[in-house]
């Protein structure tokens, strides 16, 4: 494959700007908001968890409650109803008026053991109530915190993006002016070779794989034409020749 000195150092130039897209992709994929709004979306959503299990509780205490409620006005309506036929002077059997008596103090050892239980349980539905709203707190404060890392990570990603348009705006030109052959070869090597298909030879070195090439293989460079591209032996990269290469 043939392409003159200038044609292989504008090859280089793509290089180092595939390279520096590469960064700002990994940039992109790496940015330390991503990982903070991950956490705390997975603290927000244990968070809503928790909320939605203690107000589960909340409704079902909740109907505990009324249920206790509507016993303990059962249980007070039927007192009253005895009391008002005790305290009526229409029952004159001694044994009536022992039953009912003992009705109405049975009633009232109730009514005292319902608002008991009542009283317990409204203190565990203040507890959670309290609960819920710690809560609710740190959910909003979890909330601000995650708008705060989104707009930062939005703005940092305005900024990737802007520079990645740039540098593809002027790897679009460079490509332009580029045989199809020597680029076709170049983005194969580029997929295989972690992103690295043309390297500089640098004081008989290859910039790609970072290994001294032999000296016979320093001679089969240095003996090539200019407009040869040559290839490394060992990382099989294309080998761009410059001053600095030491041939």
């Amino acid at each position: 494959m043939k392409a003159d000195q200038a044609t292989q150092l504008r090859l280089l130039a793509v290089q180092a700007i595939d390279s520096s897209l590469d960064r700002l992709a990994a940039r992109r994929r790496n940015l330390p908001e991503l990982a903070e709004i991950d956490k705390l979306s997975s603290r927000l959503s244990a968070s809503n968890d928790d909320l939605v299990r203690v107000s589960t509780e909340l409704r079902d205490l909740g109907r505990s409650q009324q249920k206790l409620d509507d016993e303990v006005d059962l249980v007070r309506a039927r007192a009253a109803r005895d009391q008002k036929r005790l305290d009526s002077g229409q029952i004159t059997s001694s044994r009536e008026l022992e039953n009912l008596q003992a009705e109405i103090t049975s009633l009232a050892r109730r009514q005292n053991a319902l608002e008991d239980e009542t009283l317990g349980l409204m203190e565990v539905i203040e507890g959670l109530q309290t609960r819920a709203g710690v809560i609710r707190a740190d959910q909003e404060r979890l909330e601000a915190e995650l708008a705060a890392a989104s707009g930062s990570r939005d703005t940092a990603f305005a900024e990737i993006d802007k520079e990645t348009a740039a540098r593809r705006g002027e790897r679009d030109a460079i490509v332009a002016t580029l045989p199809a052959d020597l680029l076709s070869l170049y983005e194969r090597l580029r997929v295989s070779s972690a992103g690295v298909g043309a390297a500089r030879l640098v004081r008989r070195r290859c910039e790609g794989c970072h290994l001294e090439l032999s000296g016979a293989d320093l001679r089969d460079v240095a003996a090539a034409a200019p407009d040869e591209v040559v290839r490394c032996e060992e990382c099989r990269r294309i080998l761009v020749r410059t001053a600095e290469s030491g041939l």
